[in-house]
């Protein structure tokens, strides 16, 4: 394929498409319905397909330096051989846009040789932006039996205690009442710690509608008591999936409701010819055990379906112009984001 933008609204009509034949087999970040989603929050997306690879671009214009260019979860390479085949082409195309630096992503393994090869290309290690840098992923290639005997001994036993006690789940239609009910239950499970991590229920509204329009996104609740005791949005494309948010009564009334509801979108997941599923998050492997990490109980939760933790190289500036970089990381960057937040009350990312 050759570099090329994709100019007109109905020639993105294939892009997920399009995402599905690169070398990572597509990533939900990177889908153009988040990238539309995006234009709320001040973004531009640009859908180009560099050295082979299509790649979903958000562009924000900053004061006195440029443009910056963020590719969430991308370029979809999973190697550090073909990210340093795709970068010269990058960087080529971002100098023609007037960008200054971009944020890249990519899926790639975390090793220690990984780590020197991407210093090596002069890569700038940073924050991560998506939650999955460090995530646990469910391999359902093998049947629903398979993957249920594979779960460790209290994922079984929560998933089983929940249905004998009548914890019951369930997909359920994006009506206005249960996308509300939803956030209401976000804002409630990140009150006290991350309620910076939570956006307006405008945001989340259009989000949830455009993936669910075609099918790649689902809302499921884990009902006890005729009560929703717990709730998720999860995505899909090609035969990835992801947890994308997750939501539950901070007041445990159910043992074993979030298991189960898992268990229901596993289930909602192989239907669609999903096999491998990303719980989207989860501290570093070398954390996991770490009761004082803030995402313990997260790690907790999700190695009861799989004890393994992913580690990803995470996140990583390309810089495309020194000067206005350096500016960048010494004050610009601190200073936009806090006025993102201060004055809009919203992340700059």
């Amino acid at each position: 394929m050759d570099n090329q933008q994709l100019k007109k609204d109905n020639d993105i009509s294939k892009w997920n498409e399009l995402l599905t034949k690169n070398h990572d087999g597509g990533n939900v970040f990177q889908m153009a319905e988040l990238a539309e989603t995006k234009r709320k929050n001040g973004w531009m997306p640009r859908y180009l397909v560099i050295g082979g690879v299509a790649v979903t671009i958000l562009e924000k214009a900053v004061f006195a330096h440029g443009k910056f260019w963020y590719l969430p979860k991308g370029p979809g390479v999973t190697t550090t051989d073909q990210l340093e085949r795709l970068l010269p082409e990058l960087r080529t195309v971002a100098k023609e846009y007037g960008v200054f630096a971009v944020k890249i992503e990519p899926e790639i393994t975390e090793t220690d040789e990984s780590r020197q090869v991407l210093a090596g290309l002069g890569l700038v290690p940073t924050a991560a932006v998506q939650p999955n840098s460090s995530t646990v992923i469910i391999d359902l290639s093998p049947s629903l039996e398979e993957v249920l005997a594979a779960l460790n001994q209290k994922g079984r036993h929560a998933i089983k205690r929940a249905e004998r006690d009548g914890v019951t789940a369930k997909p359920e239609d994006l009506t206005e009442e249960n996308m509300k009910l939803m956030f209401d239950l976000l804002s409630e499970t990140a009150a006290g710690r991350f309620e910076s991590s939570i956006r307006t229920y405008e945001y989340y509204k259009e989000f949830w509608q455009r993936f669910a329009a075609d099918g790649h996104g689902q809302l499921f609740f884990a009902y006890f008591e005729g009560e929703v005791v717990s709730a998720a949005y999860c995505l899909c494309l090609g035969d990835k999936g992801l947890y994308k948010d997750g939501a539950s009564v901070r007041k445990k009334t159910a043992y074993g409701a979030s298991h189960l509801l898992q268990w229901e979108i596993i289930t909602w997941m192989k239907e669609r010819g999903v096999t491998s599923y990303d719980l989207c998050g989860a501290p570093h492997s070398s954390a996991i055990n770490d009761e004082s990490h803030k995402f313990y109980g997260v790690g907790r939760f999700k190695t009861s379906f799989n004890k393994h933790v992913t580690d990803y190289v995470g996140c990583y500036d390309l810089i495309i112009a020194p000067t206005k970089y350096a500016l960048w990381r010494r004050f610009g960057q601190r200073i936009i984001v806090s006025l993102e937040w201060r004055l809009r009350h919203r992340q700059w990312f």
